[in-house]
């Protein structure tokens, strides 16, 4: 009996998933109706009414009064709203990306997405060496491997399927035709980016995921755990580490740009010093986000809040 119920409730939640699989899909066929403006444009607006009507918009006006106590309730309210605007846009732009990334240097007039740290991109490819490439939540971070491999980078993308497994299929294979290796975030994805690593090759990561076990650490001055992946990796192979983010310009453009590469801290006996290693990667996507807070999520529980919420 119980092996019968057990089956029953399991068919239940796959069935639930499939339904919701079905539901994102529709929608997003339902914007290749529009150009890809008219269709950014509306799932910005869309989220923005739908976003502060769901539990998750208390989490985000926690987290953004947390990380901002000087500004008004008004000012953090429309961070909140470009937030569900931003991740509206990034669902949208999933429908695109293959006419968003035009980025050609032979133009003349610029196109809709910017390249800068050229140069870096160009070492990198015509120097093989391993390096890491890291990122944080802000604006379309997706567009950074489609950038490399544009340029005919090498990169190694390791990343978190979605919960649901119907969407985490397709999201996998729409980003392995665009974005060249992946990597799904499991226990054995360490090995799987130490190995392109010792090859001699790049792997790219987010920094800035929630992580209930790593390295101490602050994030907008509040105590935060981070995931030692990325300064492990760099202890174990001495690889070089360059910062990369996407930037939300007006107009539905779009900046990218990798920044020169990170001197790692080391400790007095010239070995990496891991907390200060990860401090330095929540240092750099924090000035990132003070920058354009709105191009963040603030709906993640970076900070493990939101059993404080319930």
């Amino acid at each position: 009996m119980k092996l019968f119920i057990t089956r029953i409730v399991l068919a239940l939640m796959h069935f639930q998933q499939w339904l919701v699989a079905q539901v994102m899909f529709g929608f997003l066929n339902f914007l290749k109706l529009f150009p890809a403006d008219g269709a950014i444009r509306f799932a910005d607006r869309m989220m923005r009414r739908i976003g502060p009507l769901t539990r998750r918009h208390r989490l985000m006006l926690t987290n953004l009064r947390n990380a901002f106590p000087d500004k008004s309730d008004a000012e953090i309210e429309e961070i909140a709203l470009g937030s569900w605007g931003n991740m509206g846009r990034l669902a949208a732009e999933y429908v695109f990306l293959d006419q968003l990334f035009d980025y050609d240097p032979e133009k003349s007039e610029p196109g809709r997405v910017e390249v800068s740290g050229i140069p870096i991109f160009l070492d990198l490819r015509d120097n093989p060496r391993p390096f890491i490439v890291f990122t944080g939540h802000t604006a379309n971070f997706e567009l950074l491997p489609v950038a490399g491999a544009a340029f005919g980078l090498t990169v190694t993308v390791l990343f978190r399927p979605p919960n649901n497994p119907y969407i985490a299929k397709k999201v996998f294979d729409f980003r392995s035709a665009r974005m060249g290796k992946l990597v799904p975030s499991h226990a054995g994805s360490s090995f799987a980016l130490a190995r392109q690593l010792e090859a001699g090759q790049g792997v790219g990561v987010l920094v800035d995921q929630k992580f209930r076990k790593g390295l101490k650490g602050t994030f907008f001055g509040r105590d935060v755990k981070t995931n030692p992946l990325l300064p492990k990796l760099v202890r174990q192979f001495n690889c070089e580490v360059y910062p990369a983010r996407c930037i939300r310009l007006p107009g539905n453009r779009y900046r990218l740009e990798i920044e020169p590469r990170l001197d790692m801290p080391r400790d007095a006996k010239g070995n990496l010093d891991l907390p200060a290693a990860a401090q330095l990667l929540n240092d750099k996507v924090e000035s990132w986000v003070r920058e354009y807070p709105e191009q963040w999520l603030w709906y993640h529980d970076r900070w493990h809040i939101k059993k404080t919420l319930a």
